[in-house]
């Protein structure tokens, strides 16, 4: 598998779902629970914060990791990043989401291959379970249940405007 290639097309099928979205329904509540899709894309930039800090840490285990310790230990981390992010205009909440994307990409193609395939690095997720499968899982399928979150909501929108 080609860890680079998941991220990137998890990415483009958020960015997929996201298009011909109009700016009035950015902050329209509902999409999945309370949250509009400008919050959830505020959570998917949090969590590529995460992502960054994480594979910053494997290049220097010295870099501190504010963001992941934070999912790590506040249950309510995903309330507490889309709150942090509610005063931003939805651009650039896409704006940020799209720069810590671009950041784990790079920081991704840093690392060997081999690397995402080590067993036991990743022990808070479990020690059966790799780098890889943590972005396969936690990355490319959480890109893909909100896209269809989105994907639904867009198509619910546009009927409640067609009457």
């Amino acid at each position: 598998m080609n860890v680079l290639d998941v991220m990137k097309y998890g990415h483009l099928t958020l960015l997929e779902k996201l298009g011909g979205l109009p700016e009035s329904a950015w902050e329209v509540k509902g999409v999945v629970g309370s949250w509009s899709v400008k919050d959830l894309v505020a959570h998917l930039a949090s969590f590529e914060q995460v992502l960054v800090e994480l594979l910053g840490s494997f290049l220097d285990p010295s870099q501190p990791t504010p963001t992941l310790e934070l999912f790590h230990s506040r249950p309510d981390f995903n309330d507490t990043q889309v709150a942090a992010r509610r005063e931003m205009a939805p651009s650039d909440v896409l704006s940020e989401y799209e720069r810590w994307h671009t950041r784990a990409l790079e920081l991704a193609a840093r690392l060997p291959p081999d690397v995402f395939r080590q067993h036991g690095t990743l022990p808070w997720y479990g020690m059966d379970y790799d780098l890889e499968d943590f972005i396969v899982y936690t990355y490319y399928g959480h890109k893909r249940e909100h896209g269809a979150q989105i994907a639904l909501f867009k198509k619910r929108h546009a009927q409640e405007k067609t009457g």
